[in-house]
């Protein structure tokens, strides 16, 4: 979408539109989702005469972005604007006695204190912001969510505006797969495909379990070892989801694929709380409960558990 209501020509950009939040949790998070993108318009997009000028494209870049990674939901409001004026910032915070006038600022504590109550660098008032109206409203409005917002910029190259939320607040969409008794959603986005090896498909490299799918070797995981499951694993073929992001992926063998399904994020409590590779759990149609796997969180720790394990049962067989 472009707009020129703004100090300059601009897009907007909006991606991720398939992750789905409560009804009620949206609605709270219309305002400080509205104020960032109104402050990425005036404060971050330069006039179409200072793009010239640095030579950048005459039309500014807003991008909305929201994604579930791990067990959060994360929306990023980006600009590709003239980034925040950290002196600018001092000086607004020192006319308004919140620090020192020796006050040495880094970058980060320069970009926090954007937050506070009334805090704007605008000179002018304009249709977009400047109102009177800080950043401090998307912050309050964040933390009642129990969730954070950042900020992050580098000078000449735009800003960005990270908001955390628990998974616990999300629907998601859920590739629901069967490891011994046990039902567990595998979140959607995550998946990149699923398919059937063969056991003599497994090869092993280094001590680690790894597969050929297109000339392209993918790392194994067995979810029934690093849960501690019993199950008994198949001879004939076993089943695969591979999962990942753009930086590395990963095969979990599963016992079986159940199908597709929209899951509630329920928080988990007790023991499980700290569970690893366990985002939220879910309860499913049939009433049964269906623990949530954290992708991320598993990509990290999932392999150095099973070569441990791997290592103790060599061990053992001595």
């Amino acid at each position: 979408m472009g707009f020129t209501d703004a100090p300059g020509f601009y897009f907007l950009v909006i991606e991720g539109e398939e992750t789905e939040l409560d009804k009620s949790v949206i609605e709270d998070l219309l305002d400080p989702i509205m104020h960032s993108v109104r402050n990425s318009i005036d404060h971050g997009i330069e006039s179409l005469e200072e793009r010239r000028a640095v030579g950048k494209p005459e039309e500014g870049m807003v991008i909305l972005k929201a994604a579930n990674e791990g067990n959060m939901i994360v929306i990023e409001i980006s600009d590709d604007g003239k980034g925040i004026d950290v002196e600018a910032v001092k000086a607004k915070a020192v006319e308004r006695g919140l620090i020192s006038p020796n006050k040495l600022l880094t970058d980060p504590e320069a970009f926090n204190l954007i937050f506070e109550p009334g805090f704007s660098t605008a000179k002018t008032i304009t249709s977009i912001s400047g109102r009177g109206v800080g950043l401090d409203v998307v912050r309050r409005s964040i933390e009642k969510l129990n969730g954070t917002v950042t900020v992050t910029s580098e000078k000449g190259k735009g800003t960005k505006f990270i908001i955390k939320l628990p998974l616990t607040l999300a629907i998601i969409q859920g590739l629901l797969v069967r490891v011994g008794e046990e039902i567990y959603s595998i979140p959607i986005t995550s998946v990149i495909e699923s398919l059937r090896i063969k056991p003599e498909d497994i090869q092993k490299i280094d001590n680690y379990e790894v597969f050929n799918i297109r000339n392209d070797v993918v790392s194994l995981l067995r979810l029934n070892r690093l849960f501690g499951i019993r199950t008994e694993e198949r001879q004939d073929y076993n089943f695969i989801v591979i999962v990942g992001t753009a930086e590395k992926k990963m095969g979990f063998m599963v016992d079986s694929l159940i199908g597709e399904e929209d899951v509630v994020i329920k928080p988990l409590r007790d023991q499980f709380t700290n569970s690893p590779g366990i985002a939220g759990a879910s309860i499913l149609g049939d009433g049964s409960v269906s623990l949530i796997i954290d992708v991320g969180q598993l990509l990290e720790l999932g392999l150095h558990q099973e070569i441990e394990a791997r290592r103790v049962r060599e061990t053992h067989s001595r």
